[in-house]
């Protein structure tokens, strides 16, 4: 893959991964647009990033990604790659009585529908161009849950297995399909947990991340695995019930803090 003179679309843009691929990518000389649902923070990157095009857009609404095809591909014909880096994780608590239900399942929408609704919106498009990518973003936990964030690992092993299969159909196609499973990264992500809801991780510095995605993707490496991220894979196959324990003993601590 080559990852220069591309015109790439980043989800979810505006703060961590998403920015850093921004930024990185800018630096080898592709034109990028990043999409972002707050405004202000759109602005913000803008500032920092005055060469970015941007776009108010929330990743898990179909209509508006309906609005942003049609506004995108309009405005930037050369479109040929495809990010979907935008999501959310959260420490969801089953037993309580109180979660909503269309609230339990935001997770879904925006981290597995969404970059589902996004390749199927912008699919027609990138099969016209000379050479094509579409990279979802999964995780580390696709592999092996954090049991404290259920339905976000749902999302994210449901976003590994699509991938899979969007691969297989798209064989014989111009676009290519990668899958970035990132390890704990330092994001703002990792500061909405507590540290014991860490323990034995590691965050890998975001910018040592998206460098590691990009050189994956100029070797054609379809699953691409930075860090613990592989680990977590391997560990599944060795020892699974093993590495399963190790992640549920954070469980311990949730339910300590809310009897």
């Amino acid at each position: 893959m080559k990852m220069s003179g591309n015109t790439v679309l980043v989800t979810g843009g505006s703060s961590g991964i998403g920015f850093e691929f921004a930024s990185q990518l800018l630096k080898l000389g592709n034109t990028v647009i990043i999409t972002g649902r707050d405004q202000a923070r759109l602005d913000a990157t803008k500032k920092k990033l005055p060469t970015v095009h941007t776009f108010q857009s929330d990743a898990g609404d179909p209509q508006a990604i309906a609005a942003l095809y049609a506004v995108v591909v309009k405005q930037f014909p050369k479109l040929n790659v495809l990010i979907n880096n935008a999501g959310f994780m959260r420490k969801i608590n089953l037993h309580a009585a109180g979660n909503d239900l269309e609230d339990l399942n935001s997770e879904i929408e925006t981290n597995l529908s969404g970059p589902i609704w996004m390749v199927q919106q912008f699919l027609s498009h990138l099969k016209t161009q000379e050479s094509a990518a579409v990279i979802n973003v999964s995780s580390g936990l696709a592999f092996v849950p954090l049991p404290i964030s259920p339905i976000y690992c749902a999302a994210k092993a449901g976003i590994h297995s699509y991938t899979l299969s969007l691969r297989a159909q798209l064989k014989n196609t111009k676009v290519k399909v990668f899958e970035l499973a990132p390890p704990l990264t330092e994001t703002p992500l990792v500061d909405t947990f507590d540290p014991a809801d860490l323990t034995g991780s590691k965050a890998m510095p975001v910018a040592d991340m998206v460098s590691f995605a990009i050189k994956g993707m100029e070797r054609d490496q379809y699953e691409i695995r930075p860090g613990q991220s592989n680990a977590l894979k391997m560990m599944n196959r060795i020892a699974p019930n093993f590495i399963f324990s190790q992640l549920s003993k954070t469980v311990d601590h949730m339910l300590g803090q809310t009897k």
